[in-house]
């Protein structure tokens, strides 16, 4: 029979190495995961991104007009629609705000405090131009 000689001798105790606490030992056994990172990874890479539109000259033309009127009537509320690029891969998302603008500071507007550069803006709601 196996290990019959030694079944019944006293568990060792080191006098050198200190006994490991109850929660270290149940450790060595808990879940490894050996590709660490791997399942967000994955997630990032499925992950979709809108590509940024490429505005004709007559769209940019648009865009400055309303700009323009803005700038001189604050008072206006508008819908502004932009894009803000992926910090991690190519592409990213269009962004929409409802409002007045609250300022202009470095080429940017501020609706509902929302900082909307200028340069990504890619369509303003309709905007009237006072006649009076």
């Amino acid at each position: 029979m196996k290990y019959d000689d030694i079944i019944d001798l006293p568990h060792h105790v080191s006098k050198v190495h200190p006994q490991m606490s109850r929660e270290n030992r149940a450790a060595q056994f808990s879940p490894f995961a050996a590709l660490t990172g791997y399942e967000e990874a994955v997630k990032e890479m499925g992950r979709l991104t809108d590509r940024r539109m490429i505005l004709d000259e007559y769209e940019k033309e648009e865009i400055d007009r309303k700009l323009r009127i803005l700038k001189e009537h604050m008072e206006i509320e508008v819908s502004v629609t932009w894009f803000v690029s992926d910090p991690f891969k190519e592409g990213g998302s269009y962004h929409q705000a409802e409002g007045v603008v609250e300022k202009w500071k470095d080429d940017s507007l501020y609706i509902q405090g929302k900082k909307i550069p200028v340069n990504d803006i890619v369509e303003i709601g309709d905007v009237m131009e006072d006649d009076e």
